[in-house]
């Protein structure tokens, strides 16, 4: 009595794929292909396969007769124009590996990517209700209007460039001076007590008042302050026109 003997082979998505396979395996150049090893070795696999499986048995032996083929066509002694002429009998099949190949490890990458991807856990919101819900009382956009921030910002570069342009360059090398601390809550009460009662003041003339890099940029600092407090607002009347400042107290 003979006993039967089962041989698990390797499983592979098609004849694509086992091509593939036995050409990494063997360590193969998949652009110069030794079509007749290869054929060799793919007829060998489809020996042990089950024959049972026409749906699977199918597309193999499609692959085969195609191996066969281009088998048949190196093998043929050809002159030597149409060596310079015809295509290499592989060169399809090799376009076929190729982007058989890109796709496959693409499949990879994704699987990957969702293996990764199952493992990332992400925190539920947990902002109160009350904060949440908090809307602020003044729109800084109200308050600003069409002056953009650009425009501020190259008015407070223009001071600047002035104050530079004030400077002795004689005297200044005489030593340093010590300026005081000018804080930005002091500088916040001076401008409402400069602009308290008035109707409008202009932007440069009210940053003007003020010597030093320093007190500018405390000043500068202390109109944005006040902006967002909403006791003051700026207006443009006309694009490029002057910058007015309006008391809202």
């Amino acid at each position: 009595m003979n006993d039967k003997v089962d041989i698990k082979l390797e499983v592979y998505e098609g004849p694509l794929d086992l091509l593939l396979s036995l050409i990494e395996k063997n360590k193969y150049n998949i652009f110069d292909i030794p079509i007749v090893e290869i054929t060799e070795q793919y007829l060998a696999y489809l020996d042990k396969l089950e024959e049972s499986d026409m749906n699977i048995m199918s597309e193999f032996l499609v692959m085969a007769a195609t191996l066969i083929s281009i088998k048949a066509k190196m093998l043929l002694p050809k002159e030597e124009e149409e060596e310079i002429d015809e295509e290499d009998p592989r060169a399809e099949l090799v376009r076929s590996l190729l982007e058989y190949k890109m796709y496959k490890y693409a499949a990879l990458e994704l699987k990957d990517m969702e293996f990764d991807a199952a493992n990332a856990y992400y925190k539920s919101e947990t902002i109160p209700k009350e904060v949440k819900e908090v809307k602020e009382d003044i729109d800084p956009a109200e308050l600003i209007g069409d002056l953009t921030m650009a425009k501020l910002n190259e008015i407070f570069q223009t001071l600047l460039r002035r104050e530079v342009d004030r400077v002795d360059p004689v005297r200044s090398r005489f030593g340093t001076i010590t300026r005081d601390e000018i804080k930005l809550e002091d500088r916040m009460v001076e401008i409402r007590e400069e602009i308290r009662g008035l109707k409008s003041i202009n932007f440069k003339t009210l940053l003007g008042k003020r010597r030093g890099k320093l007190n500018i940029i405390v000043s500068f600092m202390a109109i944005l302050e006040l902006m967002k407090g909403g006791i003051i607002t700026i207006r443009q009347e006309e694009m490029f026109g002057e910058i007015m400042i309006d008391s809202l107290e």
